[in-house]
Parts: C-alpha cells; structure tokens; sequence
C-alpha cells in the first residue's frame, strides 16, 4: 500500500473510533434547539435528498409488509404530536407519519423522516408525556442522521480492507465474509453510543415541547420491570433500556435541562384516543367472536334423477 493509501486508512480510522457520546457533547445548547447544527463535522456520504429518498424507498416497504390504521381520528392526533415535536427538535426533514394496527410496542424512524407508531405502543402509554419521549427518542435517531450516518462507516471500512478482499487464503475470505454479513444490517440496528446521543437528544426535544422528560424514563422502566410475555422483545431489541442507559437519561436531565414550575404529562386529548382505540379493539373482539360462532350453512345434497328411458 501506498504511503498516501495508510494515511487515508489511518485517518478514515479516526473517524470511525470517534464516539458519538463525545458529540453529544455540543449538544448542551437546549434554549437554541432548532438553530444549531448537531452534525456539523460529522461525515455523510448521504445528502439529505438522499436520505429522504432512501427513507421512501425504505417506509414503500414497511407499508407492504404492515396493517396500516386508516383511521382519521388517530392519524391527525399521532401526526399532530409528533410535528410538534419536530418544531422543537433539531430536524432539517420533513417528518410523515404512519400508524400500524399492531398490538406489538414499537416505534421507529426511518432515514429522512419517515416515522411510524403501533398502536399497541399509544396503548401502553399511560400519558401523553410518556408516548412523547419515546417518539423523540426516534426522531432523534433522524435528527442525528444515524442510519446514514453509520452506512457511511460500513462503506469506508470496505474501502479500508478492500485489498485484503484479494488476499489468499483464511484472511481474505474472513474478510469477505464479514463485509456480506455487515452490509445488509446496517439501517436495522443502532450502536451503543448513537442510542445514548438518541436518548440525550430525546430528553431535550420532549423537554423543549414542555413535556415531563422524566417520563420517558418512567415509561421504559414500568414497562422492563412487567414484561413476561415477550411483547416488548422488538422494542427492546432495537432500543435495549439498560440500566447504564437510564442512569445517563437521568444524570442528563438533571445536569443539562434546566428546572421548570410545571410540565406537560397528559391531555384530555390523548385520552380521548387511548379510549377510542380501546374501544374499537373491544369492537373488533366481539364481532370476531361474532364471527366464528356464526352458523354454517351446508347445501343439500340433491341426488341425480335417474334419466328417462
């Protein structure tokens, strides 16, 4: 290799080792949310016309594989919440959103801005206040531009060992072998350190539309301590609530968010929809039920006549 091909790869190494908990670092400014640039001096092979169109191309997808609600009332509510919360956030998209009727809790964001709620999520918030941590969690994952952000990193380690693709023997083909695995799982999964710069930005955009931004924590807790069925596995899966990751969403409310006399943990509103949407469940169970106790019907055989002679 070339002495200007190691100096590519040793600077392309800088870049991927710098953490990004030490740029969460200027994102103390909470009073000038909206006017500062929380990735300034991070690299993106991405535009963000790119990324809104992979986040298209992406949530065509989604959409093809889910059970969309298509249901005015709670659209507008969801999309309502989740814009105002985009106001107070450090988001350059346009933000669309979707509800699925699932009773899986889950949320998560797409690059570009394409965001979508379960509704088994809006079910288990026992507040407005607690659903919108958990969806500023996920707009900042967008904020931050962490899905692109991290296939650029994918990218440049596959320039870095692209020589050593052709190397012979068990290296080469180890190499090989990582870069097809990594490749296709890059957008599904965050690391470590871009879950706590989600947290720490999320903290902040809840807290800046006046919501309680301890409820986030609250929220996550309740929820790790009573799961024995299993229904959290995708939400955890994604988004693991450690208990390092809740001692940093509390040291940071308390050393970064400044106090306030009062907050916003519900409305009248979100509980207007949380009963709408218990109640159309309970309307879907019983005409399921109806259903399948239905009488069948069964035709009556007719034997054939016998033809005429």
């Amino acid at each position: 290799m070339t002495a200007r091909g190691t100096a590519r790869v040793f600077f392309v190494g800088l870049l991927l080792c710098l953490p990004a908990t030490a740029l969460a670092q200027k994102h103390k400014d909470v009073e000038n949310i909206g006017q500062r640039d929380i990735n300034k001096g991070s690299w993106n092979l991405y535009s963000l016309e790119r990324e809104i169109e992979l986040g298209r191309r992406l949530s065509l997808d989604v959409e093809a594989q889910s059970r969309l609600l298509r249901d005015p009332r709670v659209e507008a509510y969801v999309d309502e919440l989740v814009q105002n919360l985009v106001r107070n956030s450090d988001a350059r998209v346009p933000f669309t959103v979707k509800v699925i009727d699932s009773d899986e809790l889950n949320a998560f964001a797409l690059p570009g801005g394409f965001l979508f709620v379960n509704t088994g999520l809006i079910l288990e918030a026992q507040t407005e206040a607690e659903l919108a941590g958990v969806l500023a969690h996920e707009i900042a994952h967008v904020t931050a531009r962490h899905a692109t952000k991290q296939y650029t990193k994918a990218t440049l380690f596959q320039w870095m060992t692209l020589p050593l693709v052709f190397v012979g023997g068990p290296a080469g083909y180890g190499v090989q072998q990582a870069l097809s695995v990594a490749g296709p799982l890059t957008f599904l999964k965050f690391k470590r350190n871009a879950e706590r710069e989600a947290d720490f930005l999320g903290l902040q955009y809840t807290y800046h539309a006046g919501y309680d931004p301890v409820a986030l924590v609250d929220f996550l807790e309740r929820l790790k301590e009573k799961d024995k069925e299993g229904r959290l596995a995708k939400l955890f899966s994604s988004h693991p609530m450690t208990k390092d990751r809740i001692k940093r969403a509390q040291k940071g409310i308390a050393e970064v968010l400044p106090p306030r006399e009062e907050y916003v943990v519900s409305t009248s509103r979100f509980d207007q929809i949380k009963a709408y949407l218990l109640g159309r469940q309970e309307w879907e169970a019983l005409y399921r039920q109806a259903e399948g106790n239905e009488p069948r019907l069964r035709d009556r055989t007719v034997e054939p006549k016998d033809e005429e002679k």
